[in-house]
């Protein structure tokens, strides 16, 4: 059973994430602070994290740093009143997974979950499986329904990342950070290529669609 760490100081909302959790069957455990959550960390194992920013003593941005120091593939999701970029941005330079701002719709927290669980099966992996595609990261190859499709090495990693993370919308901006040199001087339409690219070579697939976000840029959608 999956087994998730909340990791709260509103000891109200700590008791109903716990209880809308596990009524969704998983095995969870609260903390009131990162001390606490430390504590636990020592002496079980958990496959997620779900952690506040503003917390007394220890804050969320000190817990994450320590956690990846000490544990670099765990997921964890940020829940946090703090709507800011800057706090995003601090928390994803962090290394965590994802990031929520309350009030949440829990429905929607579950979907992350088990997003964020699928991600973190992928990475032991490395194949990601998605309808009659098969992604190989390891050999960086694609192979639909049966038939191995050639693929550069960014179109394997671009298409990798959108699957990795279904129904979350990345900007033209955050692929081209990722996936392209930063003294670069290619143009954000250069992303757009790619993807025209890839929606032709796997129009066959029948696991996903690539959408338009518009105004921002793409992401991958299960059929």
């Amino acid at each position: 059973m999956v087994k998730i760490l909340v990791v709260e100081d509103d000891i109200q909302f700590n008791d109903i994430m716990q209880t809308i959790l596990r009524q969704a069957g998983y095995a969870v455990l609260g903390a009131a602070d990162p001390t606490k959550a430390y504590e636990a960390l020592r002496t079980e194992q958990f496959d997620l994290i779900l952690s506040d920013i503003m917390m007394p003593q220890v804050d969320g941005y000190q817990f994450a740093q320590e956690i990846r120091r000490t544990n670099p593939d765990i997921p964890i999701l940020f829940i946090t009143a703090r709507d800011d970029i800057a706090s995003k941005e601090r928390g994803f330079n962090l290394g965590i997974d994802d990031y929520m701002v309350k009030p949440i719709n829990f429905d929607e927290l579950q979907l992350r979950i088990k997003a964020l669980l699928r991600r973190a099966k992928i990475t032991e992996d490395n194949v990601l499986t998605v309808g009659n595609l098969t992604l190989n990261n390891e050999a960086v190859s694609a192979v639909l329904a049966g038939q191995e499709v050639s693929v550069t090495v960014r179109e394997f990693q671009i298409l990798y990342k959108l699957l990795s993370y279904p129904d979350h919308a990345f900007s033209r901006a955050e692929l081209m950070d990722e996936f392209w040199d930063l003294a670069s001087d290619t143009s954000m339409r250069a992303v757009d290529v790619y993807i025209t690219k890839l929606r032709d070579k796997f129009k066959a697939a029948d696991g996903f669609t690539i959408k338009t976000v518009h105004g921002l840029g793409y992401k991958a959608v299960l059929k």
